[in-house]
């Protein structure tokens, strides 16, 4: 018999809902951002292997992906405020799953036929536009459902209810993400070594075919079983009617008006432009700051992404130490999900952002140190090392910045910032390979990681004067001396 979620004082305020609903919530989840993952690894390696001797259709999807994140992402947000969870729901779950189902068609049908860049240059330049542009869709959908689901129904699901259930909620759909980016890229690495590349695109397509309508049934009876997630859409909805029509009646009025203020009409058209307008309201938040920190993160090579990869195999690592250590990185990650409900109940959750992006950075210092190591194979572990670790703070600071977002954003505005706040990170992740390109020699990696650390250290500054702002102090000092002092009588005694 499954068990409410709320206890008996609760129900009497709130509707209840079996926990088994949450249950479809995180496997319908999981199986959405399996998809994603699988893809997000495989696509370089299809790539790389469609043109063996260049990165430039690997380095061109990475551009094209992180761009149209970084362009559309407050238009995604502003799409998902303005239509119902329904609609959402299922124009989401159609383009995500459609979009890589033909991007893996489409990469089968480029990998049948190896010499199509020389036989037919057309279809072959039809076959990669094919992809890039379905791939870029694909992330765009993606995009859309992570909001919904992390910056909407997680706050409905959770509201009037104890704080910890939306910690614990974060934390779970932060850790379903970070599982299946360690372990999705291990069962296609198995497929794509012991079968073939051409059968793990097959995979990814039938996944996306098969796993679409399972994802929808587990989705929309969470959407039918939870009774305030209706209300909230129903609320969306009116709010997106009345808002239509007070710009029609504004509208009418601004024709009305003589033709010497046609210029201030102008002017005001283009700041209430949907995509102006979404990074207006970004920039009016109170958690401006925590939003900017975390989006700095994101210009980085300090993670076991390509372009430190690819450093490390100049350095003459072999690939499965990489791999070892890239599997230890997510490891942390994770762990790192079921720490954050622990320290957030004891130190809040603004305190748990200050104590986790320090971490990072006080972790990160292994890698700055590698910098001035001299022997490139202690060199490269140091970095390995730093950055493994630093997953631990860097996460804890990710679920901090999300619930803060969620706390203190007001609901009609939680979407078109989210979307903001996802393409200012492809922005500067975005940055991060333009950087790799002017810097692209791997002897000057040392230069890519020591920008790195700096905008790390702005990150961690930049959140601590948001803290100093709201709370007016960084530590309790007070405390401090007195467990200083208690420390040194103790010691004399």
């Amino acid at each position: 018999m499954d068990e409410p979620l709320l206890d008996q004082e609760q129900q009497q305020h709130n509707p209840t809902f079996s926990s088994s609903l949450l249950l479809n919530l995180y496997v319908g989840h999981f199986l959405a951002r399996w998809g994603a993952r699988m893809w997000e690894f495989s696509v370089g390696l299809y790539m790389i292997n469609v043109w063996p001797d260049s990165l430039l259709l690997a380095a061109a999807y990475g551009v094209v992906e992180s761009s149209s994140t970084a362009l559309f992402g407050p238009l995604i947000g502003h799409w998902v405020d303005n239509l119902s969870y329904i609609q959402v729901l299922r124009i989401w779950l159609l383009s995500q799953n459609l979009s890589f189902m033909v991007a893996g068609g489409a990469v089968v049908a480029i990998l049948a036929y190896p010499n199509s860049i020389s036989a037919n240059y057309t279809s072959f330049i039809s076959l990669v536009l094919l992809i890039n542009i379905s791939g870029a869709v694909g992330v765009l959908s993606t995009l859309g459902g992570t909001i919904l689901i992390e910056r909407e129904w997680v706050v409905v699901i959770s509201e009037g209810q104890p704080p910890e259930i939306q910690t614990k909620m974060n934390s779970t759909i932060r850790r379903i993400d970070l599982t299946c980016k360690l372990f999705a890229p291990v069962v296609s690495g198995f497929i794509i070594s012991f079968v073939s590349l051409t059968a793990s695109a097959v995979t990814l397509a039938l996944w996306n075919v098969l796993s679409v309508f399972l994802q929808y049934w587990l989705l929309m009876s969470v959407y039918k079983g939870i009774p305030i997630l209706r209300q909230f859409s129903q609320r969306r909805v009116s709010r997106s009617s009345a808002t239509e029509v007070d710009e029609s009646t504004s509208t009418h009025h601004e024709q009305d008006e003589s033709t010497s203020s046609n210029e201030n009409t102008i002017i005001e058209r283009f700041m209430n432009l949907p995509y102006i307008s979404a990074w207006r309201l970004y920039f009016k938040q109170d958690v401006v700051l925590p939003g900017l920190s975390l989006a700095l993160l994101y210009f980085t090579v300090l993670s076991f992404g390509t372009l430190m990869t690819a450093a490390l195999e100049w350095q003459g690592i072999p690939a499965y130490v990489i791999g070892i250590a890239r599997g230890i990185s997510a490891t942390v990650g994770i762990a790192a999900t079921f720490l954050y409900p622990v320290l957030q109940s004891r130190m809040s959750t603004l305190r748990t952002g200050l104590w986790s992006i320090w971490s990072q950075w006080t972790c990160l210092l292994l890698c700055v140190a590698s910098v001035l190591v001299k022997g490139k194979m202690v060199s490269a572990y140091m970095l390995m090392g730093g950055v493994a670790l630093s997953r631990l703070g860097l996460w804890m600071f990710d679920l901090s910045v999300i619930q803060q977002m969620q706390d203190h954003v007001a609901e009609s505005d939680r979407c078109v910032v989210g979307g903001a706040q996802s393409s200012l990170q492809s922005a500067l992740d975005l940055m991060t390979y333009i950087m790799g390109i002017i810097i692209s020699n791997p002897q000057e990696f040392w230069k890519l990681t020591m920008l790195s650390f700096v905008l790390v250290t702005i990150a961690a500054v930049l959140y601590s004067v948001h803290i100093y702002r709201v709370r007016k102090h960084l530590f309790h000092f007070d405390k401090i001396l007195a467990l200083v002092q208690w420390s040194v009588t103790s010691q004399v005694l």
